[in-house]
């Protein structure tokens, strides 16, 4: 039979790498949340510097556009490049931000890395699909939660965090 000093002591010894896992730093997760409130619609875990693409389109011009964003190592969101078919209303160069370029039919807007900070997007209706892109996944915020806006931020997570990402994966389909 364990004594109550060695079974405290096991337990420690037991729950201390759980600990050490929830303290120790683990990367960045970008997390798309309603405004009003409730859970996620989207979590992703991210590298400092990786990219992830919101994609759709245009509601007056029916374009497709591709908005590419980065997280820095503090969790801060940049919008690094902008691709379009045309300029359409909103759309179009910012002086003294980024470079102009054609890649075949579209022109881009290419090294903006322009700080974004958390910012706040109304989610369009099927049709205007807007799409999150990430490694090689596809999530449809429009089929998700139409017409809801929608906060995205990042933040600093913990190894242990990190470790329950990785089992309990976001929604995403292939593609």
């Amino acid at each position: 039979m364990l004594t109550r000093p060695l079974f405290l002591s096991l337990l420690a010894i037991a729950f201390f790498p759980l600990l050490v896992a929830g303290l120790i730093p683990g990367g960045l997760e970008l997390r798309v949340v309603p405004v009003q409130g409730g859970k996620p619609l989207l979590v992703l875990p991210l590298e400092p510097g990786e990219l992830f693409t919101i994609h759709y389109f245009h509601s007056v011009e029916k374009a497709p556009i591709w908005e590419v964003h980065s997280l820095d190592s503090r969790g801060r969101i940049f919008i690094e490049e902008e691709r379009y078919l045309k300029f359409g209303a909103g759309m179009g160069k910012m002086p003294g931000v980024g470079h102009l370029v054609r890649r075949g039919d579209y022109e881009v807007i290419t090294n903006m890395h322009m700080p974004t900070g958390d910012f706040v997007l109304r989610i369009g209706s099927p049709g205007v699909d807007h799409t999150i892109l990430w490694r090689g996944t596809r999530t449809n915020l429009s089929a998700l939660a139409p017409h809801q806006a929608v906060r995205f931020s990042a933040r600093q997570v913990s190894f242990l965090s990190q470790l329950w990402r990785l089992a309990t994966p976001h929604e995403a389909t292939p593609g």
